[in-house]
């Protein structure tokens, strides 16, 4: 038995499926997730020493690499001052600034500790603003497991929310509805139905939860129109996106896009805590008043803005905005994607990809999806062996096909070419 079955199979004994977040138990590719023991740059070496290109990156925090010589300085030098205070510190202060000072529309921000309760807050306090119940997102996109957005949609029109998972009650997601990502017809018959009763729109600009998705410019364009006649506020989930795609995040490119284009809640994850447990919500200040001590929507949390993951936030956020750095990013990501593109292409294979910014995704299809329904089409059996043919030759990426995948500052030229060929390799050996 190879240390990494070992391992699993003593996980398997105390925590459920072996695994503290499912995805990584490899239940949708099959075999023995990878247990890794340590990072450098761009690579991952897992409990047996075994090396692996990493495409994942914790999920997209880490865009400057395993690491970074500033950023463990950081986290080192704040740790010795204290791990946890329970009261407020400078730096805190200083991320906001950052982040406010980064993405247009922010006028303040708080700090949390995971997407999954910036996305629930976000949620919360866009209905007490508005004093509505009713909330609307999109199939294929994932706002962290809070009770009222763990749901999926239904057949034709906007569906009552059904609980994807046991232990959410039915009442509790009948204010939400789902409908398809990118279909402009469902949006507005939803708006002309209940658009008085809707307190937000929650979307993922470009989803990374059903792998690569971006919405049409038509179907953003028209999403901030309906929600502005309608009183309704637009949430952006960028806890993926934010500083990942871009410097301002999606809602950067989709303004260069769209005139005037401006969401009204931002929720931040990821890459702002560069590594470390860390998230934010924040948008115009006559909004985020209306959150405790100054308003009556409540919010709180013991460990936010913690000063070693704000350290860590800080350090990463001051390298990223460095001249050139995205350009290169994306230069190095579109590289990637062309070159599996072309390998694919050479073998036969149908293939697809598309990337912004440093985030990237392929399908096995001819054509780009644009909604979940459309993922779903496309082979997932041959994704499963692309992803262990990878895997065997050292390369790590996403062990599911609804997941997209992140290059580093870290990877060279010579990284992803190493990758190209692995998948050149791959392909023509039947994966």
């Amino acid at each position: 038995m190879s240390t990494n079955e070992s391992l699993f199979e003593r996980a398997q004994r105390v925590i459920p499926g072996g695994v503290n977040s499912p995805v990584r138990a490899f239940r949708a590719v099959g075999g023995t997730p990878r247990f890794i023991s340590r990072a450098q740059g761009a690579w991952m070496i897992d409990a047996e020493g075994k090396r692996y290109l990493d495409y994942i990156g914790s999920w997209g925090p880490m865009i400057l690499g395993h690491g970074h010589p500033a950023v463990l300085e950081a986290v080192q030098r704040a740790a010795l001052d204290g791990f946890s205070f329970g009261a407020p510190t400078e730096r805190e202060i200083e991320l906001a600034e950052a982040i406010i000072a980064l993405v247009p529309g922010v006028e303040q921000l708080r700090l949390v500790s995971s997407g999954t309760e910036a996305g629930m807050s976000a949620l919360r306090l866009a209905r007490g603003a508005t004093g509505r119940s009713t909330i609307v997102k999109f199939e294929g996109c994932y706002h962290g497991h809070a009770d009222a957005l763990l749901v999926k949609a239904g057949s034709g029109l906007a569906t009552f929310g059904h609980p994807t998972s046991a232990g959410v009650p039915a009442e509790v997601v009948q204010h939400t509805r789902v409908l398809e990502y990118n279909n402009l017809a469902q949006l507005e018959e939803t708006f002309a139905a209940q658009g008085s009763e809707i307190a937000c729109v929650m979307i993922e600009p470009i989803a990374g939860n059903m792998n690569f998705v971006r919405a049409s410019v038509p179907f953003m364009t028209r999403l901030r129109e309906l929600c502005t006649a309608h009183g309704t506020l637009l949430v952006f989930d960028e806890v993926m996106t934010g500083f990942r795609v871009a410097l301002g995040g999606a809602h950067s490119v989709y303004a260069r896009l769209i005139p005037g284009f401006q969401a009204d809640l931002f929720v931040f994850g990821k890459v702002i805590g560069g590594g470390m447990p860390l998230a934010a919500f924040g948008g115009p200040k006559a909004i985020m008043q209306q959150l405790a001590p100054l308003g009556p929507v409540y919010q709180a949390g013991t460990l936010s803005g913690n000063p070693v993951a704000t350290a860590c936030g800080l350090a990463t956020l001051r390298e990223i905005t460095k001249p050139g750095f995205y350009e290169t990013l994306a230069t190095r990501t579109r590289r990637l994607v062309d070159g599996l593109t072309v390998a694919a292409r050479d073998a036969g294979v149908p293939f697809c990809g598309d990337c912004e910014g440093g985030m990237f995704g392929f399908f096995f299809g001819p054509t780009l999806p644009q909604n979940y329904t459309q993922v779903l089409a496309t082979d997932q059996a041959r994704f499963n062996r692309f992803f262990h043919g990878m895997l065997s030759r050292g390369v790590y990426l996403a062990p599911a096909l609804y997941e997209a995948g992140f290059v580093s500052a870290a990877h060279t030229d010579a990284d992803i070419d190493a990758t190209i060929e692995a998948a050149a390799q791959a392909l023509r050996d039947g994966a």
